[in-house]
């Protein structure tokens, strides 16, 4: 379906999270290693503090583990006119180094975690709009691309939501089919209907019982997670291959980047763990059996 040198990885796979108390932290090296041995092309750089933060120290220790850079996930709170994102983003920025890099910004509420979220009034969708359009700005002019992840928990979560991103600036988005599918979009319509906004994909699977109880309350994002509401790819309810030829018919030539968010208790043995589920969400990606 996909040639390996566009599929890449991201730590959160491995259980790797900027959340306090998400779980058990697994070492760069391990995840790094797994992510190699597994013929990933690539990864996202993960939360503050799991690569080094001297672009110089990142890029070597990525380099010798036969990876490429992708970009990373900046969470930046865009609604709150009293908070300027630019700072926070200039700083994650340092440690991006050389342009291309690819600066995948969820909005954030700007409370930890992801179960818990205000609702907008019009003025904060202004104030959030607007500083989507800076940050882009600030991000382009330190030579890389913004797109903005719609994402649960933040307060670009449903389809209305997404829609007003769409339609208030022309700022591109990453579409990520598990956020986008728990928050009550069809990851497909959105493929078909507006693939000439998607600068960059997360591919997931889904359980959908799982993801209408955290649509409807029952159940927390976070504990959902816990009970496996991502699945590998090919053992879910997302037609991911619709995904990708829609995407790919329209042009697309961006990386599809796997990320099955992952809560862990403890360190898993060696040879096992989380790898499995990315080796099997790999071959499914290359044509083979999931």
């Amino acid at each position: 379906m996909i040639s390996a040198e566009r599929i890449a990885g991201a730590p959160i796979s491995w259980g790797v999270c900027e959340v306090p108390g998400w779980g058990h932290q697994m070492a760069p090296g391990r995840v790094l290693a797994e992510m190699r041995d597994l013929g990933l092309a690539a990864t996202e750089f993960g939360p503050d503090g799991f690569l080094p933060a001297d672009p110089a120290e990142r890029a070597s220790l990525l380099e010798s583990h036969g990876l490429r850079p992708v970009g990373g996930f900046v969470p930046l709170v865009l609604h709150d006119p009293a908070r300027d994102p630019l700072p926070g983003l200039s700083r994650v920025l340092d440690g991006f180094g050389g342009p291309g890099a690819t600066v995948v910004l969820a909005a954030a509420t700007g409370l930890d975690g992801y179960d818990r979220r205000p609702a907008l009034d019009a003025a904060a969708w202004r104030t959030l709009l607007g500083n989507l359009g800076r940050a882009a700005a600030h991000a382009a002019g330190r030579g890389h691309r913004a797109v903005l992840h719609p994402h649960v928990g933040t307060v670009v979560e449903r389809g209305d939501e997404v829609d007003r991103v769409l339609d208030g600036t022309d700022v591109p988005l990453c579409l990520d089919t598990g956020h986008l599918l728990i928050g009550g979009t069809d990851p497909l319509d959105l493929a078909r209907a507006a693939a000439g906004r998607v600068a960059h994909v997360h591919l997931k699977d889904v359980d959908a019982e799982l993801a209408g109880r955290v649509r409807d309350g029952r159940i927390s994002y976070t504990d959902a997670v816990r009970a496996g509401v991502y699945r590998p790819l090919g053992r879910g309810d997302v037609d991911v291959p619709g995904v990708v030829g829609a995407l790919e018919s329209s042009g697309y030539r961006g990386w599809y980047v796997l990320e099955q968010d992952t809560v862990l208790t403890a360190e898993p043995p060696p040879g096992a763990g989380p790898r499995d589920d990315v080796a099997a969400s790999i071959a499914f990606l290359r044509g083979g059996t999931p």
